[in-house]
Formats: structure tokens, sequence, C-alpha cells
């Protein structure tokens, strides 16, 4: 990364409205934010843990404490407070009705903030302006007219419109999105030069065809033995993706 970067992380988690639905989406100036930031399930709700030092025992103990009943913001103050090294942390969480909560540590690097909104938090650390966030919140709520996946990616790209213009220093970006009722959509860009349109790209090929129709027929928690019609399955399966979506790197 060039001096004078902004390695800014960011995120937010959202209940759709619509449908019950619960996503998260994203981006930082390191590797690998999918698999150290967001965590979660249908039946638990969603976390997001990061920070200088984050503690992804923070993102599975808040699933656990909410899939047991207690609200996110509960669930957020009873994983936090015995953790001695909790300054350096930051963490935020969705449950299953849409309830939030988060936290900050004291010495999270500047600026670290974090916005709400009713079925909504979004947090950040070293943020080059503390009202990414907001930022990230009042895109999502731009983008109603969109499917509920689509208005998480546009949440990141008006975050990082405010964090940077061209999102300079970003490096991974994450999308989760988690519902009884459809097969779970998980998907990472660990190290990209552009990951947000190399996510968006991802996305994009996961709503083509065949992917997407295969996704229609697995098992999901409200239908846990759906399967597809045996006379619709081919001798030799075809491709579950045919072409590889490309991005400028």
């Amino acid at each position: 990364m060039t001096r004078g970067a902004r390695p800014v992380t960011i995120s937010i988690l959202a209940r759709d409205e619509k449908t019950g639905a619960l996503g998260g989406a994203a981006a930082t100036g390191s590797l690998c934010v999918g698999g150290w930031v967001l965590r979660g399930d249908p039946e638990s709700g969603l976390s997001a843990s990061q920070g200088t030092a984050p503690s992804t025992l923070w993102g599975t103990g808040v699933l656990e404490r909410m899939r047991g009943g207690m609200s996110a913001a509960d669930a957020v103050a009873a994983v936090t407070a015995p953790d001695g090294g909790r300054a350096h942390r930051q963490l935020s969480a969705l449950d299953p009705a849409g309830g939030t909560g988060h936290f900050t540590g004291a010495e999270s690097v500047p600026e670290a903030a974090a916005a709400v909104a009713p079925g909504i938090v979004s947090v950040g650390n070293m943020l080059s302006d503390p009202g990414v966030p907001q930022a990230a919140i009042d895109g999502f709520a731009a983008a109603a007219a969109l499917p509920f996946a689509e208005r998480l990616l546009a949440a990141l790209d008006a975050a990082a419109a405010v964090a940077g213009g061209d999102a300079r220093g970003l490096k991974s970006a994450a999308l989760l999105v988690v519902s009884r009722r459809a097969a779970p959509l998980t998907l990472r860009i660990d190290f990209s030069d552009r990951p947000l349109a190399a996510l968006a790209d991802l996305y994009r090929a996961s709503q083509a065809e065949p992917y997407r129709g295969w996704c229609d027929v697995v098992p999901v928690l409200d239908d846990p033995y759906r399967a597809p019609p045996s006379e619709v399955v081919p001798d030799v399966p075809e491709p579950i993706v045919t072409t590889s979506p490309r991005v400028p790197r």
C-alpha cells in the first residue's frame, strides 16, 4: 500500500424488511475481510468483528448468545465486557428480529465510528471521515428499489466514495446473505486492487444460470429435503459457472 493510503475497514449489517433475510457486506485495506469480519446464519443473526486486533471469538460468541434469544445489544455487551483487550476491537451485531448492537474500543484507530437505523448497523475504523458508516446506511437506503444483496453492494460503494473517492487502500471485500428460505450467498474477494468491482462481478456471476437455478433446488431451513426432480437432472451435469468474471487489475 502506498504511503498516505487509508486502509479503511467498513462493514454494514442489515435485515431485509420485505423478506426477513439478513445480510452483511464489508471491505478493508487488508486481506480476507470475509473470513475475518462477517459471520452469521438465519437462526442466530449476523456479526461483524473488526479492529486493530479483531476477535473472531467475539464474532462467534455474539451469534451463540443471539441464537439463545439474547438481543443484539445485550449479546454485544456480554461478549465485550470481560475482554481485557477490548480497547483494540470493534464489533457489530444484528439479531434475527432486526435488533442491533455495536461496540468500538477506545484504542481503535481513528477515525472509528458507528451508525444505526432500524434494522441496520454500520461500523468502521481507520476512516478518513467519521461519516463513512452513515454514508453506508444512506447508500443502502437509496438503493431501495434494488434486490437486497445489491443494496448491500451499493452501501459499500457509498462508503468508499466518502472514504476516498476511488476507494484507494481497499484490498478485500465480502458479501453474506442468509435466509430460512434461500441458499446462503457467501461471496469473497480476498485480495484485489479493485475489490468492490471484483465483488460486483462475482455477484453477477452468482445470479446467472445455471448457478442461480442450482441454488433454487438445494436444501434450506424451511425446506430441508428440497432436491431437483429426477427427470430434470442431466446424465452429465453442466458446469455451474460457464465463464469467469474479469476485472481489470
